[in-house]
């Protein structure tokens, strides 16, 4: 009687809870409810965490190719349509719409409101009224914090200063008001933190299995949010987009007018966090630095071929024993709906290709850049060139050479459902001019991480292979970066792990080689990494922990986020980047494309027809020149406001003390962004 008293408040709880997501601050009254008669028990607690694990943590719909689409929009991938934010005017303020909500927050904070009155304010469990494993308790609210900072972390990525809100706020306008000033940015990195810190000190007693939110997890998060913030902060430096900074828009404010750091100077606060993330990633990583998932280099054609263990780690209904990843999602069979990760990558991934710059960015096999060995197009013979895609594969970091797609592989290699019209048993010459998304290859380079050999994990939108959500090697890669940062020197460990790496890659270990043959003025075609503040970089060792962490993390979805904190996008302020893809004229792929009586199905230089670009253009592949009429089809241009979102118009408005002014607002607009509907960045 009781569980079915609780699931029914539960329901009821959560659907109000929903119904107000478009209210001021996602603000509902609580009066309602008596906090007293929820949470008394460890298993109440798992069942609200485990409702808010599928909004915030990453999971993967269907019909797309999931979490390993979201580096699209970037250098290293790109979609059928150009993305808006690279088009002058096409990005503009919403009224009513965008990330600017507290939905997910609220419902946080309305856990903690209620449990920590039962389990005590200091989390030490010594007050504690709730029943069940006292350890089980602690870690369901470690969850919660780690839960609340990965949410607050989505939020500062988008828009910097933001609100810092840790309780449901009573139905008063003045209340809320005030709740809705921004703190600056650092302060907001520093409040997610400390959740971490919170979450790690609750998770430390009891571990888990690898599905649920665990100690290293935490510890991993924490070190990639202080890096983020610590970079941040010096790149932008003397900018709008950090505190005191020349034409920070937080200074318009009473609130924020006489703002300090807290740890004295922009600078200081720079090596604070640079020293968090050096202190958190170095405890992940000598964990777990000598257990990172063998690569045996093989991409398994035939059924008696052993599978390696590397490109398994991506494409496995079972990722439990799998020691270098610290979380993982599971689908199951039959239950709830699927994904199409395995489907994506056995096909085009739906319209997403990698770029040729991508492609040519990782190293041989012997250390050294591509143009080490001759031209892009033509090398030395140990680089084999890019004419066709069996060429580039050649010699190459294995991270490559695994998961670039070639024509004529093998997809699937156990027929466990037969009969599926939607999949290639072998891989076909890339599609290039189809109409259809799920079978476009828009870049002519498509990936198979993720993919799987059975037929079985293909069947659309009942995918059931388990998705990686944490890996340690991260954290190998966090301390590189943020221990270089903050010392300038590359330390024993940070060398250690670099090495490691490089050999799980099948790279030689000869990292000095690597930094004495790096041409910046060549990375700088090919990585939008070789720049910050719009320079290229001149510190080559820096350049190429850059690189690593590019190619390691392969279509993971961290691009975005790193380009940002690098302030790796300025270049395109004044000079447009024009994405291309393979090699496709006067190249043996050209080929690929006529018909049975030899005669060419490509189609170029006819605005109405067209269905690729033109050779007197580029003899690349340019998926956004095929027609004058597309998006960016001179190219991607950017804007300084687009680092950060624009704040939707109706919170200022709410906000302000007649209803109509916006300048009465306590809400301040972000850098460049102007304070109307529906209007485009002003630099």
């Amino acid at each position: 009687m009781k569980t079915t008293k609780y699931i029914i408040l539960t329901a009821f709880v959560l659907g109000g809870m929903f119904a107000s997501c478009d209210d001021f601050l996602d603000m509902e009254p609580r009066s309602d409810l008596a906090p007293e008669t929820y949470f008394t028990d460890a298993s109440q607690l798992q069942a609200y965490a485990d409702k808010w694990y599928a909004s915030v943590l990453p999971s993967c719909p269907g019909n797309s190719y999931g979490i390993y689409a979201n580096d699209q929009g970037t250098d290293n991938q790109i979609a059928e349509s150009a993305p808006s934010y690279f088009f002058p005017g096409e990005w503009k303020v919403p009224n009513s719409s965008g990330n600017w909500s507290f939905k997910t927050i609220y419902n946080l904070n309305f856990f903690f409101s209620c449990v920590l009155s039962k389990f005590g304010e200091d989390l030490s469990g010594s007050q504690n009224t709730i029943t069940g494993d006292l350890q089980n308790v602690k870690h369901y609210i470690g969850e919660m914090y780690f839960l609340r900072a990965l949410e607050y972390f989505n939020r500062y990525q988008q828009f910097g200063d933001f609100p810092i809100i840790t309780k449901p706020l009573a139905d008063d306008m003045l209340v809320l008001t005030e709740a809705a000033k921004r703190s600056p940015r650092n302060e907001v990195a520093r409040f997610i933190l400390s959740d971490l810190d919170k979450a790690a000190a609750l998770l430390a007693g009891k571990d888990m299995q690898k599905t649920r939110i665990n100690r290293d997890v935490v510890l991993l998060l924490k070190s990639r949010v202080a890096l983020y913030e610590g970079t941040w902060l010096k790149y932008f430096k003397g900018t709008a987009f950090v505190p005191n900074g020349e034409g920070w828009p937080g200074k318009s404010k009473e609130y924020n007018a006489n703002y300090q750091y807290p740890s004295g100077s922009i600078d200081n606060e720079i090596n604070w966090f640079l020293d968090e993330a050096m202190a958190a990633s170095k405890e992940v990583a000598e964990k777990y630095k000598d257990r990172l998932t063998e690569n045996t280099g093989i991409l398994k054609q035939d059924v008696n071929t052993p599978e390696n263990p590397f490109f398994a780690m991506f494409g496995s209904e079972d990722l439990s024993g799998v020691d270098e990843v610290l979380m993982w999602r599971q689908y199951v069979s039959g239950l709830g709906s699927g994904q199409d990760v395995a489907l994506a990558a056995d096909e085009s991934n739906w319209g997403v290709g990698m770029t040729r710059g991508y492609v040519q960015n990782f190293l041989m096999a012997d250390g050294l850049p591509v143009y080490a060995h001759g031209t892009y197009a033509d090398g030395d013979g140990y680089y084999k060139g890019d004419k066709t895609i069996n060429d580039v594969r050649q010699n190459r970091d294995s991270r490559l050479s695994l998961f670039l797609k070639e024509p004529g592989q093998k997809n699937v290699l156990v027929e466990s459902v037969t009969g599926l019209t939607n999949i290639w048993l072998d891989e076909p010459y890339p599609d290039i001019t189809t109409g259809s998304l799920q079978y476009a290859y828009t870049t002519g380079y498509a990936l198979r991480k993720g993919g799987a050999w059975d037929s079985k994990y293909l069947v659309q939108n009942k995918g059931y292979l388990g998705l990686v959500i944490y890996r340690s090697v991260e954290a190998l890669l966090n301390y590189m970066e943020a221990s270089y940062e903050r010392n300038g020197t590359l330390d024993a460990l940070a060398r250690e792990y670099w090495q490691k790496l490089r050999s799980r890659a099948l790279v030689s270990t000869d990292i000095d080689a690597t930094i004495v043959a790096t041409d910046m003025s060549k990375e700088a075609e090919n990585d939008w990494g070789a720049y910050s503040a719009g320079q290229i970089l001149t510190d080559k060792t820096l350049y190429n922990i850059r690189r690593e962490r590019r190619c390691e993390l392969l279509s993971e979805g961290f691009r975005w986020m790193d380009l940002c904190r690098w302030r790796a996008m300025d270049q395109m302020l004044t000079e447009p980047y024009i994405p291309e893809g393979f090699h496709l004229w006067n190249t043996p792929m050209q080929n690929w494309y006529n018909d049975n009586a030899g005669n060419t199905i490509l189609i170029y230089g006819n605005d109405s027809k067209a269905n690729v670009s033109s050779p007197d253009d580029s003899e690349y592949l340019r998926p956004y020149r095929k027609r004058s009429n597309q998006i960016c089809h001179d190219g991607f241009v950017w804007k300084m406001a687009h680092y950060l979102e624009p704040i939707r118009i109706d919170q200022f408005l709410i906000t302000s003390i007649d209803g109509r002014s916006v300048e009465t607002s306590p809400i301040y607009q972000n850098p460049y962004w102007p304070v109307t509907a529906d209007m485009p960045a002003e630099k």
